[in-house]
């Protein structure tokens, strides 16, 4: 079982022993919501099922009086990506023929942007078996593994059933309660000039929750496209963290996905499971009364 990170080789001998398996590409770009369906029907990993950020892994409902998308009523998070229910991402699941007894590798050509969200999300729905191709498509491809382009025939419907939730998932109100507590560690993904609140190009407020600490996503890969090694990840959270306590770690971005590569990396260097609060900065930002922070 591969439960973190899987390479392009593993995936192959997978596929070769003929494992009870699937494949999602997550491809995805903020910027054109269209441009990662687009990437994945010109090339993608045999077998593959594509997963859309904004349709099966988000629950966006009608826009408002602005035109900003609002979250269905019960979903389970707020914000521009609203995280649907444990439930209804069970149904999407079963839809495309996902099971219990199954291996998932989650991809995307990203550095593991958007393909983490799905990652996060079998966690949430109880299933361990679940891993990250590192380095992406262009590893595969790199290790001489095939693509093909065009759309995959459609599976059986499955039976997917939740388990307890594997990892935490953090409400704004849990976020506002442990601000200035020493159980509460908020480490914030985004780019540094969204995060100090220089620039904002996607919500309303420019700014970070009080106290917040910033670590941008990018940084847990290197230079060959995989994340960095466990002893560098490591030496490089405890920097951060200075002392804190990291169990104590609650990672946010802009609206829940780019937040969840730190996430990992925290797993992939040794340290135990923490908290994702999804209605991110989006969330928080939009929420009446609760503080901002800028520099």
């Amino acid at each position: 079982m591969y439960t973190t990170l899987i390479t392009a080789e593993q995936l192959q001998a997978l596929q070769a022993a003929k494992a009870r398996l699937m494949v999602f590409d997550c491809s995805f770009e903020l910027m054109d919501t269209t441009a990662g369906e687009k990437a994945y029907l010109q090339a993608h990993i045999p077998g593959a099922v594509y997963a859309h950020l904004d349709h099966a892994l988000s629950d966006k409902g009608s826009p408002d009086a602005s035109g900003e998308p609002q979250p269905h009523p019960g979903a389970a998070s707020g914000g521009r990506h609203p995280l649907p229910s444990r439930e209804k991402f069970a149904m999407w699941l079963s839809s495309v023929g996902f099971a219990n007894d199954m291996q998932a590798v989650v991809y995307d050509r990203n550095a593991a942007n958007y393909c983490g969200r799905l990652w996060w999300m079998l966690k949430w729905a109880g299933h361990e078996a679940v891993a990250i191709l590192d380095g992406g498509l262009q590893a595969w491809q790199a290790a001489g593994g095939e693509v093909r382009p065009g759309p995959e025939p459609s599976h059986f419907q499955s039976n997917f059933e939740l388990g307890a939730p594997l990892r935490r998932l953090v409400v704004t109100e849990e976020v506002r309660c442990g601000l200035g507590q020493p159980g509460q560690t908020i480490v914030d993904a985004r780019a540094p000039q969204r995060f100090r609140g220089e620039v904002e190009p996607l919500d309303p407020v420019a700014g970070h929750i009080p106290g917040a600490l910033n670590r941008p996503f990018a940084l847990n890969i290197g230079a060959d496209g995989r994340f960095k090694p466990r002893e560098q990840l490591r030496a490089e959270f405890e920097a951060l963290l200075a002392g804190r306590d990291p169990a104590t770690v609650v990672h946010q971005c802009g609206s829940g996905v780019s937040a969840v590569p730190n996430l990992v990396a925290m797993e992939v260097a040794g340290f135990a499971p923490t908290g994702l609060y999804a209605g991110s900065w989006s969330e928080w930002c939009r929420t009446r009364g609760l503080p901002v922070e800028k520099g």
